[in-house]
């Protein structure tokens, strides 16, 4: 039976691509409703078909992860995109993005925009946020749209992933996108609006072919909040804390009170930045905070 990728849902039909290219409407099984199974975007499938508009889903392989908003499966990265002014940037929305890809196993990629209106004195600053980022083991790229700076360094993370762009209304996210394929043609209020809960002017969701990549063109988390984090789990969503954590004193250490604590050590001595930390306590707090379900 052949196999393939499903690159679009829309109205029940599920587009399959197919490792030589040619894409196929299919529709589910009945089996599937009765299983409870869902098949997604970005969902690797088996599937039989007699012709390119007449196919059945046959199964849906285990997916290494899915996100709800956009309703995707198997990304690969997110690109979080963030601009250096308007809107001004914001460690404390990156930390917050950085925690909730890294708890869904996805790898993030930081990526910020409009470099070209941040004053000398900005972008300075900028390339010293690069620079803390980077020594933690992220990939950062600074980029313009309008110069076109940084848009040729972007494109070979793309190459062979699914992709997700994510980040806060007026960043630049569809300019980013226009700025690497011109022929998307993406209106710049289409994608995003307040924290990517917003409008989108297609009611599907869709991968795009980008750089021999497919990325999602309905970017955004349904939250940013901390629902399925525990306390434990923190710890691994911060990798420089985690590293550092190795060395406390006591297993377990939630690196606030607890003596002989390395991280804090790490903090005093700037090898982690205070920042970091401060929302590392910030986010530990905002989860003890959080009401118990029930």
């Amino acid at each position: 039976m052949p196999e393939g990728k499903i690159v679009k849902a829309l109205s029940g039909f599920y587009y399959v691509l197919d490792e030589g290219g040619s894409v196929t409407q299919c529709r589910g099984r009945g089996v599937f409703r009765k299983n409870k199974i869902t098949p997604l975007v970005g969902d690797e499938v088996v599937f039989q078909a007699e012709n390119e508009t007449d196919g059945y889903i046959l199964e849906v392989k285990q997916r290494k992860n899915e996100l709800v908003r956009p309703p995707v499966a198997n990304v690969d990265q997110a690109i979080l995109v963030f601009s250096s002014v308007e809107p001004n940037f914001s460690t404390a929305l990156l930390d917050r993005f950085l925690v909730l890809v890294e708890f869904n196993h996805i790898k993030p990629i930081i990526c910020i925009t409009k470099m070209d209106l941040a004053t000398k004195e900005e972008g300075k600053k900028m390339e010293e946020y690069a620079e803390h980022y980077q020594k933690i083991g992220y990939s950062v790229i600074l980029t313009s749209s309008e110069t076109d700076e940084g848009i040729h360094d972007l494109a070979p993370f793309l190459a062979g992933k699914i992709s997700v762009f994510a980040g806060q209304s007026g960043v630049g996210k569809s300019s980013l996108l226009n700025a690497i394929r011109p022929d998307l043609a993406l209106k710049t209020d289409e994608i995003s609006t307040h924290l990517g809960r917003g409008k989108h002017t297609t009611r599907h969701v869709e991968l795009i072919t980008i750089d021999n990549g497919l990325v999602a063109d309905t970017p955004g988390f349904s939250s940013l909040e901390f629902s399925d984090i525990e306390l434990e789990d923190l710890n691994y969503c911060f990798p420089e804390i985690e590293k550092a954590s190795e060395d406390c004193k006591f297993r377990g250490c939630l690196h606030l009170s607890e003596p002989k604590c390395k991280v804090k050590e790490e903090v005093a001595a700037f090898r982690i930045p205070a920042y970091r930390y401060e929302h590392y306590t910030e986010f530990i707090q905002e989860i003890k905070d959080r009401k118990p379900k029930y």
